[in-house]
């Protein structure tokens, strides 16, 4: 945005400097997914912004009935920028979601739910900044088609780094031959890194809307990218989530590619990951750092790790809430499910980085993944965190050996506990762990989540045959 507002004032003269047309408030829901209206910047008003915009919540999935269907949009004007893409001048505002009849912040709106994890984590005494540093993998194919009828379903997927189009001969073009292949896209150069140009015009964009870009990199699938960015308060960081997610797939859009951050959407290659580190502060001291102990992390970080594992299985209904989550957590593609830690191993679940100092020390929850609403995600993972500091949990390791390379009765031996293997196991834990996010969450919305990812997940993925399974059972 080049500058940044802290009153409607300065929002005002902000609008009237860039000669702005429209503004655009934006809100998510439960599932992550961003929504937004465009107003005219002729009517929009102090009061407006002030007291709020209504809208139809009835229209949004798994929220509002209709016969409760009013609600509000209140703009936080802190967090306004241009946007990159709109052929008018556009300003786009994230927006908090406020219940008319309870008069109060809505309790299925995501964002409000962080921020009270956030007072949470204060009104207990132990933090007073939370810290959080999402890693958003993503893919960029060149064309995706996909069907799903009573009679057929499937989808294809294609890409110029796919080894598959080796032997194209590409009727308008000629095939160059250079690609990474099956697993080999970490970190080669051009040609066979084909997106450069693409990425850095996505770093750029990233940058003109607000995030600290760091860096740009292939990632190890036939297609898969990452970019990062810097870390910041857990607030702001999900809502970089919300702009990072826009600008990549615009970007990819506009070069006439598809961007996605589906876990999971090519077998036998890698997925995407949503790597996420956490520190918690106080007085500006990092509460994660003791220098001497085992990669500098202090009991308070070992802690904070037990209370994410003895309630990983309920936490991952959030931060892995689709069935294509659970495709993606499977030895050997760098998406571990052993809950376990380590200072220099990627297969444990929890990496704590190597050479980090007081500053940097942090704990990286490896399991996450960009499906979830980050929102949900960092707040879950914080409140079982903060369970874990209050009851002094101790996590099973460190571990540095390759944990892909065992065995499950190795693993069961070693009694160390195991993500669920299916979106259906996570939401059942959570029918039963989920005292540790009472404080910020009703019930009301426990079951209104559970509910809408059975129905609009589970039971549909379950219900339909596969591709595999005819190869296996159509001649039985």
């Amino acid at each position: 945005m080049g500058k940044f507002v802290s009153t409607t004032e300065e929002f005002f003269t902000f609008c009237e400097e860039h000669d702005i047309g429209f503004v655009d408030f934006r809100f998510t829901d439960i599932k992550g997914t961003w929504h937004h209206v465009s107003y005219r910047m002729s009517a929009v008003t102090t009061e407006q912004l002030e007291n709020g915009l209504p809208f139809d919540g009835s229209s949004i999935e798994a929220w509002q009935p209709i016969n409760k269907s009013d609600m509000l949009l209140r703009p936080d004007v802190k967090t306004a920028f241009l946007d990159p893409f709109t052929a008018d001048p556009t300003i786009i505002v994230f927006c908090d979601v406020y219940d008319i009849y309870k008069h109060q912040a809505y309790e299925r709106c995501p964002r409000s739910i962080a921020k009270a994890a956030l007072e949470h984590a204060e009104s207990l005494g132990i933090a007073d900044t939370v810290f959080f540093g999402p890693e958003n993998e993503f893919f960029m194919f060149d064309s995706i088609t996909f069907v799903d009828n009573i009679n057929e379903a499937g989808y294809r997927i294609d890409t110029e780094e796919g080894e598959w189009n080796s032997n194209n001969p590409y009727p308008d073009m000629y095939n160059t031959g250079h690609r990474p292949g099956t697993k080999g896209g970490y970190f080669p150069v051009a040609p066979v890194d084909s997106a450069v140009d693409i990425r850095a015009e996505m770093m750029q964009v990233l940058e003109q809307v607000g995030l600290e870009v760091i860096l740009g990199h292939h990632e190890v699938a036939q297609g898969q990218h990452e970019i990062g960015i810097v870390f910041s308060d857990m607030i702001t960081a999900a809502d970089n989530v919300q702009k990072y997610k826009y600008v990549i797939k615009m970007v990819a859009h506009l070069n006439g590619k598809t961007a996605t951050f589906m876990p999971k959407p090519m077998f036998g290659d890698n997925g995407n990951g949503m790597h996420v580190h956490q520190s918690l502060w106080k007085d500006g001291k990092n509460l994660f750092y003791k220098q001497g102990n085992y990669a500098n992390v202090s009991d308070m970080g070992l802690h904070y790790i037990g209370g994410i594992f003895k309630h990983a299985r309920s936490v991952a209904a959030f931060t892995n809430p689709t069935t294509n989550s659970y495709k993606r957590l499977l030895p050997g593609f760098e998406a571990p499910n052993v809950l376990t830690y380590s200072s220099q191993n990627r297969s444990a679940s929890c990496r704590i980085p190597y050479g980090a100092g007081e500053k940097a020390t942090r704990v990286e929850m490896r399991f996450p993944d960009s499906s979830s609403c980050p929102y949900l995600a960092f707040a879950v993972m914080l409140m079982a965190g903060l369970d874990g500091i209050k009851n002094k949990d101790i996590p099973i390791g460190p571990m540095d050996e390759n944990l892909y390379e065992l065995s499950l009765d190795e693993i069961r031996e070693k009694g160390i506990p195991q993500l669920p293997h299916t979106l259906r196991g996570s939401l059942e834990s959570l029918f039963r762990d989920f005292e540790y996010l009472k404080p910020i969450f009703s019930d009301e919305l426990l079951e209104a989540y559970r509910h809408y990812r059975f129905e609009r997940d589970v039971w549909p993925d379950e219900g339909r045959p596969t591709a595999y399974e005819f190869k296996t059972t159509y001649q039985c």
